[in-house]
């Protein structure tokens, strides 16, 4: 089982890609789902087909899928929606602004997540394939299972045990709703759907996330803090597509200067992300749409190779002896130093890279040690930890 995530600046062209390559890949005989998690979806435009939330069978072992978190929204929390929206309308508000205000900010991307690791475990399909939302909301995708786990094994029993307690002093001196155990339990369940979408999508010989890039001093800009963002969550990025560069045929004088920035943007993209592979796609003639077209592109981006395959393994988090002396490595290509701030709370490292930050949970060989020094070295973070009894 592989899944492919593709991801990108918007407008980069990452539907194409994940459209072409998911075609690719049941050409070659896999099962193979493409699945767009983009709000904006243009997955079906892209194969000319209509898709829905539902897996619609395209061609012989292709099927495709655009999830809407709004079919979710009443399996899974209903009843958590119905209690916001009573406290609410207690509140004063209309009930068309209750009913908005109760589907919370990021609910589409857990929603999401859930998809993705239902499709991958329900043993149906060999290759899934994911158009993801612009760079931005795919981080935010993807440090959920970080940021949620840290609180339902944080937070989330004590805010229950606390309601227990004083619901029916509550209940005596207000008539606000109180949650009761249904929203507790609608919330866990929520949280259960998730169950291994961080092993999946952390696991390097399972998940590849591939960066789709334009030939753009931005655009390549966007990719790097990217790769580092995805790196300080641990996920692996295996290749890097480097898309609409123009054609050698093109010789008329007009673009001589636009080809000449290109072979600059496409030198500095290979320079910066190695040792990833860069697979060029020249822009195409014509727009991009239906099956015919998408398999042909597929063929010239990846020539003799296999789309399926893992292009690159890169190094994980690991922790290295030197002397009597831990280090703790945490890969994170193209990171600036003014933008990186480290702490400590217990058995936890606190990494923030911007606005992201994680929190490393520390093996029990680094619990009892102090920090002694952190350097930036090679890409990657470099945490030393003093000398001491394991």
């Amino acid at each position: 089982m592989r899944v492919l995530l593709f991801t990108g600046k918007g407008g980069v062209g990452k539907t194409t890609v994940a459209a072409a390559t998911a075609i690719r890949c049941a050409e070659s005989g896999r099962r193979t789902i493409v699945v767009s998690t983009d709000p904006a979806h243009s997955l079906a435009d892209a194969m000319d087909r209509h898709l829905d939330g539902t897996p619609r069978q395209l061609s012989e072992g292709l099927w495709g899928q655009q999830l809407d978190s709004t079919e979710r929204l009443e399996e899974v929390w209903g009843e958590v929606q119905e209690y916001m929206v009573s406290l609410f309308d207690w509140a004063g508000l209309a009930a068309v602004e209750a009913e908005e205000l109760a589907v919370l900010p990021g609910l589409d991307e857990l929603f999401a997540l859930s998809d993705i690791n239902t499709l991958a475990s329900s043993g149906q399909y060999d290759v899934v394939v994911v158009d993801c939302a612009p760079t931005a909301e795919t981080i935010r995708l993807l440090s959920l299972p970080d940021v949620l786990t840290w609180y339902m094994e944080r937070v989330f029993p004590v805010e229950r045990r606390l309601v227990r307690l004083f619901r029916p002093v509550v209940s005596r001196v207000t008539s606000m709703p109180v949650a009761g155990d249904g929203v507790f339990d609608a919330a866990m369940r929520l949280y259960e759907r998730l169950g291994g979408v961080r092993d999946l999508l952390s696991d390097g010989e399972r998940t590849s996330i591939r960066l789709v890039v334009n030939p753009e001093k931005m655009v390549i800009a966007e990719a790097k803090r990217t790769a580092t963002y995805l790196s300080l969550f641990g996920y692996h990025v295996d290749a890097v597509v480097a898309n609409r560069l123009l054609p050698e045929a093109v010789a008329d004088p007009w673009f001589k200067a636009w080809k000449a920035a290109h072979a600059d943007h496409l030198a500095s993209i290979e320079e910066s992300f190695a040792p990833l592979p860069v697979l060029r796609a020249e822009l195409a003639p014509e727009e991009l749409v239906g099956r015919a077209l998408l398999s042909d592109f597929a063929n010239d981006l990846y020539g003799e190779c296999d789309p399926a395959a893992l292009m690159h393994s890169g190094p994980a988090i690991r922790v290295e002896a030197d002397g009597g002396e831990r280090v703790l490595v945490v890969p994170l290509p193209f990171v600036d130093r003014d933008d990186l701030e480290i702490g400590r709370r217990e058995d936890e490292l606190l990494v923030r890279v911007g606005p992201y930050r994680r929190a490393v949970t520390l093996p029990d060989s680094l619990r009892r040690r102090q920090v002694t020094a952190a350097t930036i070295t090679d890409g990657a973070l470099q945490i030393r930890f003093q000398r001491g009894t394991e």
